[in-house]
């Protein structure tokens, strides 16, 4: 782990290797799993206003979803997420004519929720830091081939959403941070 103004970044965040490929994967990230994505209280009323626009787009089933639930619920941890059709997709997905899984949200242009944008990334609450981890699931395996082919580290790939949440200043001492672990471990066996 290193520090990072208030954060503790996980080793894997620098080292792992990452890069999306929809072309192989589709986007399921968005349409599997057992839970929604985290999403903070001031999303959940961001996204409360998007409703009259995101409505029309959603699929039924979302619609329906919606109106029983709501948007979030709290998850077995007490953590809060997005709701959830079928126990597993997300109620802003949506599916283009390729058949990849797209998010509703960015696709009409505004921001989705931080949590989705950082994928693969997960924050955790460690005292009073925020802890930046690596989430490692299956169906990214994709991802980590397309990120080694290409030698890019999960931190790269993230740049914008970790320059999103943490600011500029912030990603310019990760990148210093990683630099130096770099050096450091060169030549390592």
């Amino acid at each position: 782990m290193f520090i990072i103004q208030n954060t503790l970044v996980s080793l894997d965040v620098l080292e792992k290797e990452f890069c999306c490929d929809l072309d192989t994967c589709g986007g399921c990230c968005c349409i599997e799993g057992d839970a929604g994505a985290p999403v903070t209280e001031e999303e959940c009323a961001q996204l409360e206003q998007l409703l009259p626009e995101l409505l029309p787009q959603m699929t039924p089933e979302a619609r329906k979803v919606l109106e029983e639930q709501g948007l979030s619920y709290l998850d077995p941890s007490g953590e809060r997420v997005l709701s959830i059709v079928n126990d597993k997709d997300c109620i802003f997905a949506r599916t283009d004519h390729r058949g990849w899984t797209y998010c509703l949200i960015e696709k009409l242009g505004h921001p989705k929720p931080i949590s989705c944008h950082l994928y693969p990334i997960r924050l955790t609450k460690v005292g009073e830091r925020v802890g930046v981890e690596y989430h490692r699931w299956d169906i990214c395996h994709c991802a980590r081939v397309l990120g080694k082919k290409n030698h890019v580290r999960l931190y790269e790939f993230l740049r914008e959403p970790l320059i999103r949440r943490f600011g500029q200043e912030w990603y310019e001492e990760l990148e210093l941070t990683a630099q130096e672990w770099r050096k450091q471990t060169e030549g390592r066996v």
